[in-house]
């Protein structure tokens, strides 16, 4: 497939960038800074620009299968970054449209999970994170909102422990115990999903 990968420099989007030219795929790269995705030299196209710029979005998206994001805020998140995925959002839904790529996968945060008992992820977010947890839901219901063929993956804490295959998988929730599961694990998820159509529509939590 011909991939772009949005927040390639990340953890997870690097993951999502190694494992996706491991299996053959074409992969663009949006970043503001090139120079981490060097080593991986002619093996993919790297793009410098800015992810809030919707011209940008556009230019890079068009003529390519589908779009995978680990794209997200640093922590601590800056007042002025406060509606950073929301923006990011309302420009990628507009590009993706207008140049008719509609297949999206995009990383969220498990603090979404109201119904999750253990751990407590709603009530863990509002009390210690609820920027990013406010944020983070405005970004997936401007994703839920549009005609794209969206899937949203919430993990719980990332870690960069090596790539297991072994992580669990929850439709519409979080697994049991799910405190954390790599970045690794998380990029795996995702290369399976965009080849997936039935993920289309539907929120995952994803756990070790």
């Amino acid at each position: 497939m011909r991939l772009v990968v949005l927040g390639a420099t990340g953890g997870t989007g690097q993951e999502v960038v190694r494992q996706a030219v491991e299996q053959g795929h074409r992969v663009t790269a949006l970043v503001r800074t090139p120079e981490s995705l060097k080593k991986l030299g002619h093996r993919i196209v790297v793009v410098q620009g800015d992810l809030l710029n919707r011209a940008e979005l556009e230019r890079v998206t068009a003529g390519h299968d589908a779009v995978l994001s680990g794209f997200g805020p640093r922590l601590p998140v800056s007042r002025k970054d406060a509606s950073l995925l929301r923006q990011f959002a309302a420009g990628l839904t507009g590009a993706m449209l207008n140049t008719g790529v509609r297949r999206l996968v995009i990383v969220s945060v498990a603090f979404l999970f109201r119904n999750s008992i253990i751990p407590p992820a709603y009530l863990l977010g509002r009390l210690f994170f609820p920027g990013i947890v406010a944020d983070a839901a405005a970004m997936e219901k401007v994703m839920e909102q549009s005609r794209l063929d969206w899937t949203i993956v919430r993990p719980p804490k990332l870690t960069d422990k090596s790539l297991t295959r072994k992580y669990r998988v929850g439709e519409g929730h979080l697994p049991r115990f799910g405190l954390s599961i790599s970045r690794a694990d998380v990029a795996d998820f995702m290369l399976k999903a965009v080849k997936d159509q039935a993920t289309v529509g539907k929120i995952f939590g994803v756990c070790n």
